[in-house]
């Protein structure tokens, strides 16, 4: 689609899936993240609501790494994923973060894509 200067438009599903491409690690093996006790994720990340997580906690890991997923930068998903963790949450974890994000996931990673497709 072109717009009044003659300039291709880019979708705003393009723009997301550029978004999060961006923050993308070179590698899964470059999450270093925790993969037990708890996780205070700072403000820019988890600006209102719960944001302390406990990795024990089945429900609250999921929850933290949809949050850091969604809203982290390259740090944070450093910071604060572990590439073990992630592979086991993913078959259940794709399922709750937006479609361009589990997208640019899997065309990254091919492991997530085989690790959903293993378990379900």
């Amino acid at each position: 689609m072109e717009d009044a200067g003659g300039a291709d438009r880019i979708s705003p599903a393009e723009v997301l899936r550029a978004r999060y491409r961006n923050r993308l690690p070179r590698k899964l093996v470059e999450l270093v993240g925790p993969s037990q006790g708890v996780v205070d994720l700072p403000l820019h990340v988890v600006w209102s609501g719960v944001s302390s997580f406990s990795l024990e906690r089945p429900k609250a890991c999921m929850s933290l790494y949809r949050i850091v997923l969604a809203e982290g930068q390259r740090q944070d998903l450093i910071r604060f994923l572990n590439k073990d963790l992630l592979l086991a949450q993913w078959p259940v974890l794709r399922r709750l973060v937006s479609r361009h994000l589990r997208e640019v996931w899997e065309e990254a990673f091919p492991e997530l894509a085989q690790a959903a497709g293993a378990t379900g």
